[in-house]
């Protein structure tokens, strides 16, 4: 007779964020089955502290040094908690010995190292950074099939084109379309965007998330990004690659075959589906969370072609992956210092793409052999970028 099934022993990047406090609800309503071994976070030692008391655990990264040196005097964390610093100690939880795997929640490309470090360690990784696979791409997807490291996707989107797509075969898959709600400015007028302030475009009508991500929602960035990761991650053709509006959020993804046949993946628009999915996959477990969809009540669900004109940050996001080279990590980078730019009052809305835009003008692309021309890239759009901001 068997015994227990051993508990997945979870490493979390990017604790203190949305996604990671999504995570932390899967694992405690799953305690049985998953256990927190590792969590990091970029300076906010306060809250790492609460979620290392609540789950025990042993080690603690705080990628700001400033951040760590507070957390060690201000003993808070359980005895003989090993802390971790700087960004090398995101790479190190990434690669613990005890960790089955690693989750990646950190925003931007930080992420690239430690995903990099937990793939050499043959870690199967969870991934909802969707930047470091816009980044690098093919270095990292190159990289998890010679290390064998299971890479599962837990981003809504991608986690269910996952699921659609689970025992079928590639080669009968015309596309695949990828939903989006259309973000917090769906509804207004054209004429009304110019004067869009920061704190309007982050009231999301379906999602809560982190600011970055919740503007790019608004700019449809977002969507852009996700297809150029799901191009990778399911190792697609840009032409395969399409988004839909569906204002809901119910469906998360639709995968069309050859034979005109869609399978759906429907889900209430909460991360923790998502995440439990990919923390016990292959395995299924009881709804441990949020409720599942209501379907003893009327609901319903639309489509509706995505307009360019109001999101015009899909349409370059979409001619990035069709370019390929390192477009996609300028028009990512370009992106992130324009929002930030944006969430600091320096631009207005609409200048988002229009940064994104010159960006992609003005740094030349080309096919990286290396994963340090990719990065050097990555930081010649960022001056880019920052050079068309007003002084």
């Amino acid at each position: 007779m068997s015994g227990p099934t051993p508990k997945r022993r979870v490493v979390l990047l990017g604790a203190t964020g949305s996604v990671g406090e999504s995570t932390l609800r899967v694992i405690a309503a799953h305690a049985d089955r998953l256990e927190l071994v590792g969590i990091a976070a970029n300076r906010n030692h306060r809250r790492l502290a609460e979620i290392a008391r609540q789950f025990r655990v042993p080690h603690v990264a705080l990628q700001d040094t400033a951040a760590l040196a507070e957390a060690q005097a201000a003993a808070a964390f359980p005895a003989g908690t090993v802390f971790h610093g700087g960004p090398a100690g995101l790479g190190e939880l990434a690669v613990l010995p005890e960790a089955d795997i690693v989750l990646v929640a950190i925003v931007g490309t930080t992420a690239l190292e430690p995903t990099m470090a937990a793939i050499a360690a043959k870690k199967t990784i969870a991934l909802a950074s969707k930047e470091i696979l816009v980044l690098a791409g093919k270095f990292v997807m190159a990289a998890a099939h010679a290390s064998g490291s299971p890479l599962l996707p837990v981003d809504s989107e991608h986690n269910a084109v996952f699921q659609c797509l689970e025992g079928h075969r590639a080669a009968d898959v015309r596309r695949i379309f990828l939903t989006a709600s259309g973000g917090a400015l769906r509804d207004l007028p054209l004429d009304k965007l110019a004067a869009v302030t920061p704190e309007a475009a982050l009231k999301h009508p379906n999602w809560a998330m982190g600011p970055k991500i919740t503007v790019d929602a608004a700019t449809m960035a977002n969507k852009g990004l996700e297809l150029i990761e799901a191009r990778w991650l399911f190792g697609l053709r840009p032409e395969q690659c399409a988004a839909v509006q569906h204002t809901q959020s119910r469906i998360h993804a639709l995968v069309e075959f050859c034979d005109g046949s869609i399978i759906a993946q429907l889900g209430p628009p909460s991360m923790t589906f998502p995440i439990q999915h990919a923390l016990l996959y292959p395995d299924r477990a009881p709804v441990g969370t949020d409720e599942a969809l209501p379907l003893d009540r009327p609901f319903s669900l639309d489509f509706r072609p995505v307009d360019e004109v109001r999101y015009p940050c899909l349409r370059l996001a979409r001619e990035a992956m069709t370019a390929g080279g390192v477009a996609p990590a300028v028009f990512n980078a370009a992106n992130e210092v324009a929002v930030a730019a944006f969430l600091e009052k320096r631009v207005p809305f609409l200048a988002i793409p229009q940064i994104i835009a010159h960006t992609l003008a003005n740094v030349d692309n080309f096919e990286p052999r290396t994963l340090e021309q990719v990065l050097a890239t990555d930081a010649d759009a960022r001056r880019a970028a920052l050079q068309s901001l007003p002084t």
